[in-house]
């Protein structure tokens, strides 16, 4: 049903600019202005870019002046906040609560993306106003099952799924900013794996979908773990999935033997991983 409107009304837009884009920046000074360039380049023109600066010690500041000074033709705001090194998820908060658009999208200052991005996402929120949140996918990606999933080119995401695997992944998803009113901003104690978090309190109040559309490059096309960043330790982002087991059974998501089943899944998942980045090495 919801593939069936998308497609029918896509070809209406919603008048831009509604959106600000979101991006936390720590010593990305190799990679910001590429992706400053993937949100300037977008066809659907966002409101606002707001870039915040999570102690920077590099020249990732003067990477973002420079490339600002560059754009005093465009109609796009830009905003660069600075806070002392307090993490990702500080430095999202920050963000989202100097944003003045309708909707919030969220970037990393070591991804980019595709110049449809922005476009086919609100085509979509138009045709089907009863999305809160939506996802799309990366790097070629194309969802058609997992396990007993199946997927259509619009699939809605229930916070339970979000327990066994995380569909969503930052750069990818737009959503109404009002959403924050109810749910709240990224917890800001849990360094790992705390986008789960979040996702998981959207998704249990929200109608959260995901276009099967791979519209975002992160990573410049690294694997999703275990190379560099955050996601490079392993053990943290084991520790970090964990507390969201917690975090499902504690909001009744699930129930006490499907908690304990997810907190072993997990560990598999994990060990798995440890063997992957081995036998990578």
């Amino acid at each position: 049903m919801l593939a069936n409107q998308e497609q029918e009304q896509v070809g209406t837009r919603w008048p831009s600019p509604l959106v600000s884009v979101v991006i936390p920046m720590y010593q990305a000074e190799r990679s910001i202005r590429k992706t400053l360039a993937s949100v300037v380049n977008q066809r659907y023109r966002p409101l606002e870019v707001i870039i915040v600066n999570d102690g920077c010690r590099d020249k990732s500041v003067q990477e973002v002046q420079s490339f600002i000074e560059t754009q005093s033709a465009t109609a796009i705001s830009f905003q660069l906040l600075n806070q002392e090194n307090r993490g990702v998820s500080a430095a999202r908060n920050l963000g989202m609560r100097k944003a003045k658009g309708a909707f919030i999208a969220l970037l990393d200052a070591d991804d980019e993306w595709l110049p449809s991005k922005l476009e086919r996402q609100m085509a979509v929120l138009q045709a089907n106003p009863a999305i809160d949140f939506l996802g799309t996918t990366r790097n070629g990606e194309h969802w058609k099952r997992w396990i007993f999933k199946e997927f259509q080119h619009l699939t809605p995401i229930s916070a339970r799924l979000l327990l066994y695997k995380t569909f969503f992944v930052t750069p990818t998803v737009l959503f109404k900013r009002e959403i924050l009113e109810k749910t709240g901003y990224f917890d800001e104690q849990q360094r790992y794996a705390e986008e789960g978090n979040f996702w998981i309190r959207v998704c249990k109040q929200h109608h959260c979908v995901l276009l099967n559309e791979s519209l975002v490059i992160t990573g410049d096309g690294k694997p999703n773990f275990g190379f560099s960043g955050l996601s490079s330790n392993l053990k943290e982002m084991e520790k970090g999935e964990l507390r969201n087991m917690r975090l499902g059974y504690k909001l009744g998501i699930v129930g006490f033997l499907e908690y304990i089943f997810l907190v072993f899944y997990s560990l598999m998942k994990y060990i798995r991983r440890l063997v992957i980045v081995k036998l990578r090495r």
